[in-house]
C-alpha cells in the first residue's frame, strides 16, 4: 500500500506561483513514476505532469513553460511548481503514482487562480 500526502494548493492570483508537494510513504523504492492530474469543474481529469525512475519527464501541452515536475528519490516527494498561473488552472490537483503497476492517489488539492 502506498499513502499520498498533497498539499501547497490554494488561492492565487494570474500571473502568481504556487508549489504543491506528494509525499508518498509506504512503497519502499519501487516506484516507477510520479505525476500530477487535475480536475477542473465539469471537466474530465487529465494528466498535468508526470515523471519516471530515470528522470524523464512529460508535461500538458497547456502547462509546458510554466510548470515544472521534480523528484526527491530520497524522500519520495514528488514537486510541482507552477509558475505564472492562469485561471483556467483552476482545478484539483491530484498526486498520482506508479508503483509496480498499480496506480495510487492523492486526495487532491484545490487551486484556485482569480483574475
Amino acid at each position: 500500500q502506498v499513502q499520498l500526502v498533497e498539499s501547497g494548493g490554494g488561492l492565487v492570483q494570474a500571473g502568481g506561483s504556487l508549489r504543491l508537494s506528494c509525499a508518498a510513504s509506504g512503497s519502499g523504492t519501487s516506484i516507477n513514476a510520479m505525476g500530477w492530474y487535475r480536475q477542473a469543474p465539469g471537466k474530465q481529469r487529465e494528466l498535468v505532469a508526470r515523471i519516471i525512475s530515470g528522470g524523464s519527464t512529460n508535461y500538458a501541452d497547456s502547462v509546458k513553460g510554466r510548470f515544472t515536475i521534480s523528484r526527491d528519490y530520497v524522500q519520495n516527494t514528488v514537486y510541482l511548481q507552477m509558475n505564472s498561473l492562469k485561471p483556467e488552472d483552476t482545478a484539483v490537483y491530484y498526486c498520482n503514482v506508479d508503483r509496480r503497476g498499480i496506480l495510487y492517489w492523492g486526495k487532491g488539492t484545490l487551486v484556485t487562480v482569480s483574475s
